[in-house]
């Protein structure tokens, strides 16, 4: 392990005050709850930086032939056409 210093500044007064509260009711330093946060953000940030991903529909893959892409692409094409009399 690295033994680095960090000094963080223009810290919200609110957050300073929590910190404080929580370094004297559990009884730890200023430094100890400080570094408890930063691997607690570190945990969130890589939790949601990994895409979970699904495979429920996987078996639809590669299923449809080519006459199906046409047929879906013209209901979308149907879709997508606007109805100017509802715009007026």
């Amino acid at each position: 392990m690295i033994d680095q210093s960090v000094t963080i500044t223009h810290l919200d007064q609110a957050v300073t005050e929590w910190i404080e509260g929580e370094a004297q009711r559990t009884g730890q330093s200023v430094e100890a709850i400080v570094r408890w946060l930063l691997v607690q953000g570190m945990e969130v940030a890589r939790r949601h930086s990994t895409a979970q991903r699904y495979h429920d529909l996987d078996a639809l893959a590669g299923t449809w032939s080519a006459a199906d892409a046409v047929v879906f692409q013209q209901a979308l094409d149907d879709m997508n056409q606007l109805d100017p009399t509802l715009w007026q």
